[in-house]
């Protein structure tokens, strides 16, 4: 699947608006880019999955009522590659391996969800601390397979996108049959309404 993908197919796409040819499979592939990248920034997130466990960096910060020290993460939904490790002597070697972690939302897996948190038990023999970006975090980061209802919303969000090549000043239909609409400069409301529960808000670092 790929890191930021397209949340549908040309064939989906042509499927959804009727197109029964190849001809316009270019302008396809253009729309249902920009309308997956437009729903990357309306959820503050993206739903696609790295090839193969990559390294980033987190600041860890303290939880007093659990007496933990926590990181937001990126989205995560497979721990295979996943290690986790700490600049213990802030020369960015990354020598100290923690293994005594556990990931949040605790039912994120059962819920078809990512885990957004990593917190270090107390048990932890290597404890980090606010050292700005000392946590490095190697895994495969993103989602295990796009949600349906993200894949609805690239397709109608491209489909407005299409329609757009027979309106280029932002109007469509016809003002003499009372049928003129304006595309606004905006997702469509309907796609609004189906990213917002996946929308990610993220805590300040």
């Amino acid at each position: 699947m790929g890191w930021a993908p397209s949340y549908a197919t040309t064939e989906d796409l042509a499927n959804f608006v009727r197109i029964g040819d190849s001809v316009d499979d270019v302008q396809l592939g253009l729309a249902l880019d920009t309308a997956s990248r437009a729903i990357d920034q309306a959820a503050s997130r993206q739903f696609g999955l790295v090839a193969s466990p990559a390294a980033r960096y987190y600041t860890a910060r303290w939880d007093a009522r659990l007496g933990q020290w926590y990181a937001d993460i990126d989205d995560l939904m497979t721990v295979t590659g996943l290690v986790v490790a700490f600049d213990e002597t802030e020369d960015q070697t990354y020598a100290g391996t923690i293994t005594a972690y556990h990931l949040q939302p605790v039912n994120a897996a059962a819920d078809g969800r990512p885990w957004t948190q990593l917190y270090v038990r107390a048990t932890s023999s290597v404890q980090p601390t606010c050292l700005r970006d000392g946590l490095k975090v190697t895994a495969r980061w993103g989602w295990s397979a796009i949600p349906p209802a993200i894949e609805q919303a690239c397709l109608l969000q491209a489909s407005r996108l299409l329609a757009r090549r027979d309106s280029p000043f932002g109007v469509a239909g016809s003002p003499e049959v009372g049928s003129e609409v304006r595309l606004l400069a905006r997702l469509d409301a309907d796609v609004a309404v189906a990213v917002r529960p996946y929308r990610r808000m993220w805590g300040a670092v």
